[in-house]
């Protein structure tokens, strides 16, 4: 009897830790998009080696994946599409129409949806079900949409448009305009920090023409701080290719740190959060300095340049860079996601 209690205890034991290997085999994976060329690069970031390749995407902008790793989601420009792939097999699947010319995109917390920005007329925000593989419908938005993002708290979808100048939040399960905001210049990347229960504090916003950052509170929906980046040393040159001074900006896991790209000095800066004090700034061998994304650790920042076709992999608490991984022409979004 105590042999049978022991063997049924272990074999309920293995049943019940059963979903444990699929768990175990999801991989942190940067993916890269290209926008001059017709591919996206998967990268590994235990060995900042290029790991994978989905061909047959012109012009990839925005890219993200499901939350259960088995799907990766790429706005299209050369089609206009949402393409959906296979995580393992790295095939497109299937392609979604968008209403108009996509920019950037973001994947609801659950999966359900991936918000698409439109930065064609007449704009908004395309809503795609991932069941159906089917849109859903188009939020319309003041001005057309260069990115969208959704908060930490998954309850929101945040787009932006540079025409319209404005912020506007999208009720993510009701899918309707919660509400907006307009600014004085026009709305570029865009990133979030949270309140101790973890819904949004602030919105960091990058905008047109300046080397820094806005802060938007969320509950007042007020601008309550700008931020300029510091000015480069003596003796070096700014970088004149590239349509924005600062364009691309994130936020550690643990709260505590905002990372920033100059794309016009050729850096990425470093401040602590709350106080938003400046901490340092790595000097990027790669040129363009177009966008960023963190490891989920927060340890290390993945800076996509444009201008040579690479990215920069930068210590964080050193602000150093480190190395840099080649990849596809004119590459520019990146994200951070788990795969199968």
């Amino acid at each position: 009897m105590r042999t049978f209690s022991r063997t049924f205890v272990l074999v309920l034991s293995m049943v019940s830790l059963g979903a444990l290997p699929l768990a175990a085999q999801s991989k942190v994976r940067i993916i890269q998009t290209n926008s001059a060329g017709d591919n996206v690069h998967i990268i590994d970031p235990a060995t900042n080696k290029v790991v994978g390749e989905i061909k047959d995407i012109e012009a990839g902008h925005g890219a993200g994946a499901s939350p259960d790793g088995t799907r990766i989601y790429v706005t299209n420009e050369a089609e206009s599409t949402l393409d959906f792939v296979d995580a393992k097999t790295l095939k497109v699947l299937t392609r979604v129409p968008l209403t108009a010319h996509p920019n950037n995109m973001a994947v609801s917390k659950d999966g359900k949806y991936v918000f698409v920005g439109i930065i064609q007329e007449p704009g908004g925000v395309d809503v795609i079900d991932t069941a159906t593989q089917k849109k859903l419908k188009n939020v319309p938005t003041k001005g057309t949409i260069h990115n969208v993002y959704v908060t930490p708290d998954g309850k929101y979808a945040v787009a932006g448009s540079i025409g319209g100048k404005s912020i506007n939040v999208i009720d993510a399960k009701t899918l309707e305009t919660a509400w907006a905001m307009e600014m004085d210049l026009g709305v570029r990347p865009m990133t979030f920090n949270t309140n101790p229960d973890g819904s949004t504090k602030w919105i960091f916003v990058q905008i047109t023409n300046f080397n820094g950052f806005a802060v938007v509170d969320f509950a007042t929906r007020k601008e309550i701080n700008r931020i300029k980046n510091p000015d480069l040393p003596p003796g070096k040159s700014i970088v004149t290719a590239g349509s924005d001074p600062s364009h691309g900006l994130a936020v550690t896991s643990d709260g505590k740190t905002l990372v920033v790209c100059s794309r016009i000095n050729n850096y990425l800066y470093s401040y602590s959060l709350p106080d938003l004090k400046y901490i340092g700034g790595a000097e990027l061998g790669g040129k363009g300095a177009g966008w960023v994304t963190l490891t989920p650790d927060g340890k290390t920042a993945y800076v996509a340049n444009p201008v040579t076709n690479d990215v920069s992999v930068v210590d964080i608490a050193s602000m150093k860079e480190t190395s840099r991984i080649k990849v596809g022409y004119v590459p520019k979004r990146n994200a951070t996601v788990m795969l199968q």
